[in-house]
């Protein structure tokens, strides 16, 4: 039986305690060092009374403690295709190294964010990915695509320091003898289309048009669907391969959706493509709802305006109706220059919440830290479901929500970006994990 912890009661107690202050460039743009307060014996993460044996690493011997900081690693992309969701990413993960820092670190050592830049390019994160072991990181999160989560992952299996993945869905970032690899918020893309099906299931939907990438998320995606929607009932016709932009005119494929009378035209698996088909699809096929590609919804709401109300919904990890979202919204937007907290930025700094934890816990040996995760499940503000994983790490019960964009009004201090906020459509029952 694991464990549960839950990260809660540290947000809370930093929320009390913190002094935030807007968040800037560094001088050094790879490094983010935490406050350098006296140190105190404060928990890291959150400590819940535990129901199941320890994990299975000895504590350190803490009678010679050291005084040397925590370093975890940020690797994620700062520059280039995902940066909007990169920047997210930092920002989560700076947050909670503050709030924790702020709250008298882990047994009084304080946590340093290493950040490193993979410019969602595979040889350039798998290369600054063992610039971070080599600076001694206990641990590494942050990575959005599929292209740079693959070949990091096998290089974390190869060196035995836990990798956290925000976004990168690739079935291919696992394999059945992965230990130190964990999906956070994106599941493996051969569970994405459950959500779907399960909304069109309730909704009484009998036919769904499906348009793709002609990449790997792409294909993923589509197979996914296939099999997913097979004897369902709800027929998804022919899936609607098209060409990555900036040359591809999606009318054709809108147009073939619409023709076929679509009460659902599925998205997801063509980020780049998500404007324009919500687009076209408002003249061809009418009111109907267009899902998503896990994508910051103040980034797709920026690009569609008012064509988005209604009509655009999109898939997360994020509970963006519970309280504890929203009180960690507000410190995030008091702390970050972006102006909605997207869940690539709830999972990150979960993922801080919980290395501390496993390092308070077990010490910063990283395979004592990967151990440690895996001997335990975790409650994090503003996730929308457990953390948990299987033996390979994908993520063991997952409840994506699917959410529709409405005209708001947001709750207060939780979107600066505009009034519009969503409506529930419905969270997914928990997902058979895949299996590699």
């Amino acid at each position: 039986m694991k464990q549960r912890s839950r990260l809660r009661w540290l947000s809370l107690l930093a929320a009390l305690i913190l002094v935030v202050a807007a968040c800037g460039d560094d001088a050094d743009p790879t490094t983010t060092q935490g406050t350098t307060a006296a140190p105190t014996t404060a928990a890291p993460g959150t400590t819940a009374a535990t129901t199941a044996a320890p994990a299975t690493t000895a504590a350190p011997d803490t009678t010679a403690a050291s005084t040397e900081p925590i370093k975890i690693g940020m690797l994620t992309d700062l520059t280039s295709t995902f940066t909007p969701w990169g920047v997210n990413v930092r920002d989560g993960m700076r947050l909670a190294v503050q709030e924790i820092n702020d709250a008298g670190g882990v047994g009084g050592r304080m946590l340093e964010l290493v950040e490193q830049d993979s410019e969602n390019d595979a040889d350039i994160g798998a290369d600054r990915f063992e610039r971070l072991v080599e600076d001694g990181v206990v641990a590494v999160g942050g990575p959005i695509s599929s292209g740079v989560g693959a070949p990091v992952a096998a290089v974390a299996e190869q060196a035995e320091v836990p990798l956290f993945l925000v976004k990168s869905g690739t079935d291919a970032a696992l394999t059945a003898d992965s230990r130190y690899t964990f999906r956070t918020c994106l599941p493996a893309a051969p569970m994405v289309a459950a959500p779907v099906l399960q909304y069109a299931q309730a909704q009484g939907m009998t036919k769904v048009g499906v348009i793709v990438a002609d990449y790997a998320w792409g294909q993923a995606v589509k197979a996914a669907v296939e099999n997913t929607f097979a004897g369902s009932g709800v027929d998804i016709g022919e899936v609607q391969v098209a060409p990555v932009p900036p040359t591809t005119d999606f009318t054709p494929f809108v147009r073939a959706v619409a023709d076929a009378g679509a009460e659902m035209i599925v998205a997801t698996g063509h980020p780049p493509g998500n404007a324009a088909i919500v687009t076209l699809s408002a003249d061809l096929a009418g009111n109907v709802p267009v899902t998503g590609a896990w994508t910051p919804p103040d980034l797709a709401v920026g690009g569609l305006q008012d064509l988005a109300i209604d009509r655009y919904s999109d898939f997360g990890c994020a509970d963006y109706f519970s309280d504890d979202y929203q009180d960690l919204a507000r410190r995030y937007l008091a702390f970050s220059d972006n102006k909605f907290m997207s869940d690539d930025a709830v999972a990150a700094y979960a993922i801080v919440n919980m290395v501390a934890e496993a390092v308070g816990a077990v010490g910063d040996d990283p395979k004592a830290v990967a151990e440690y995760i895996h001997a335990n499940s975790f409650e994090s503000p503003g996730h929308a479901y457990t953390l948990r994983w299987t033996e390979w790490g994908e993520l063991a019960e997952a409840t994506p929500v699917f959410t529709i964009i409405t005209a708001g009004p947001a709750p207060d201090g939780v979107n600066e970006a505009g009034e519009w906020w969503f409506d529930l459509l419905v969270q997914a029952d928990p997902l058979e994990p895949y299996r590699p």
